[in-house]
């Protein structure tokens, strides 16, 4: 019941984004953020990941779900970072926040 809820609620705003679109936005996120040496050590420290983790997720040709969807929550923290990344994939920035909310699914819905 909630989730077709939520199916509506994203089609009446608009979003129509679809799983696999989210999903691929969050790793060209991560990808992004791997370019970003200042910001790559943050992200880095605040997963427990390291580069390894990263290269091998790149090595297999699909960044891990769950890594590039800690990227895009990530990167969301911060408006000047939000639009950094935003410019750099050609990307409206509402899109990042469509992309995180989609991923979240229900489990990411706040009514506060």
């Amino acid at each position: 019941m909630v989730n077709k809820a939520f199916n509506a609620m994203g089609a009446k705003m608009g979003c129509g984004m679809k799983q696999t679109n989210a999903q691929e936005i969050a790793g060209d996120v991560l990808l992004w953020l791997c370019a970003q040496e200042e910001l790559l050590g943050v992200f880095l420290s605040a997963t427990g990941a390291d580069v390894g983790d990263l290269r091998a997720g790149l090595q297999a040709g699909a960044p891990d779900a769950g890594l590039a969807t800690a990227a895009l929550d990530f990167v969301l923290m911060r408006d000047d970072t939000v639009l950094d990344a935003a410019t750099a994939l050609q990307l409206a920035p509402d899109r990042l926040a469509m992309a995180a909310a989609v991923l979240a699914g229900e489990a990411g819905m706040h009514w506060t």
